[in-house]
């Protein structure tokens, strides 16, 4: 800081002849105020009653600048200035001009190394947190997907009250989906109370009406009827998610695929349990099913295919 500041008074003393040439040229630009060299401009000296050099001015600038909240940065713009100053044709001197700017130019080359070192460790600290909170993201992440699998397998040793594990089954997607950061809607009224939405969330840009069924016996087409109702009363980038825990018959997607509506996705009870077993990102299983529909009018894409598909075997 020491050098700087003397070099930033040598660059007031010797860089430009004219006083407010060198105001509008040197001071100006490097931010300092005008309050703080207009008066200097045309003082006089209180003894020989001349008017002040830019000697005896330089150092009144540099105390004024350094009481100024960020003073160190404009002495160093002053300096930086100077690295970078050709104009010698302004100099009174233009030797003592030219020692100026060289000495400028090796601090500024100093200050540039030791920023670049300050830079690299600054980038390393920084890599280094954020690889500690990702290392403890994924460890929460973990923890919060063995629980999950727990509670899937706990839920799944439940007794035959169908319309209690239907509501366990529901909280159970709705903390998946959270715990994957997908936006989801709590079952909710439309159409003036007279229709019952179980459940929603919204994945890139589309929104998914969720129908959550767990029978003992597999799931056939009347169940999706009120599903495909409820997406086709909704906007058009609505799309359906049917969960039936233990599946459904074969005649389900075989009637998917001839409905020209292909806007029903299925998931059964071993997607979801492989998918927290392992884990896999729910939302790229859930994409991979859309593609699969779209792509190929096929409304059920096992996990088993997608772990082929992704890893070459299951």
């Amino acid at each position: 800081m020491l050098e700087e500041r003397r070099v930033a008074n040598e660059a007031i003393c010797t860089l430009i002849n004219i006083k407010r040439t060198m105001a509008e040229l040197l001071l100006k630009p490097a931010g300092v105020s005008r309050e703080i060299y207009a008066s200097l401009l045309t003082r006089r000296d209180d003894i020989t009653g001349k008017s002040l050099t830019k000697r005896q001015m330089a150092p009144l600038i540099i105390e004024a600048i350094e009481k100024s909240p960020d003073g160190q940065r404009i002495i160093r713009n002053i300096v930086k200035i100077a690295s970078e100053w050709t104009s010698f044709y302004l100099a009174d001197n233009e030797y003592e001009a030219r020692a100026t700017v060289q000495k400028a130019r090796e601090i500024m080359g100093t200050i540039g190394t030791i920023e670049a070192q300050e830079n690299l460790q600054k980038e390393r600290t920084q890599a280094a947190e954020f690889a500690r909170l990702a290392e403890e993201r994924s460890h929460a992440f973990q923890k919060e997907s063995g629980l999950l699998l727990a509670m899937f397998d706990e839920t799944a040793r439940l007794d035959n009250d169908q319309q209690r594990r239907g509501f366990l089954l529901q909280d159970l997607l709705n903390r998946i989906f959270n715990l994957y950061e997908i936006t989801v809607h709590r079952s909710f009224q439309r159409n003036e109370g007279a229709e019952q939405i179980d459940g929603a969330f919204r994945l890139e840009g589309w929104h998914y009406l969720v129908e959550c069924r767990w029978r003992n016996k597999m799931t056939n087409v009347r169940d999706l009827d009120g599903l495909l109702g409820q997406v086709g009363r909704s906007g058009k980038q609505t799309m359906g998610l049917f969960f039936s825990f233990n599946g459904w018959s074969e005649n389900v997607p075989r009637l998917l695929k001839q409905n020209p509506e292909k806007s029903i996705i299925l998931m059964d009870g071993y997607d979801l349990r492989v998918a927290l077993a392992h884990p896999l990102d729910i939302r790229d299983l859930i994409l991979a099913k859309v593609a699969k529909l779209n792509l190929e009018s096929e409304p059920f894409f096992p996990v088993s295919e997608y772990l082929k598909e992704l890893h070459g075997s299951v």
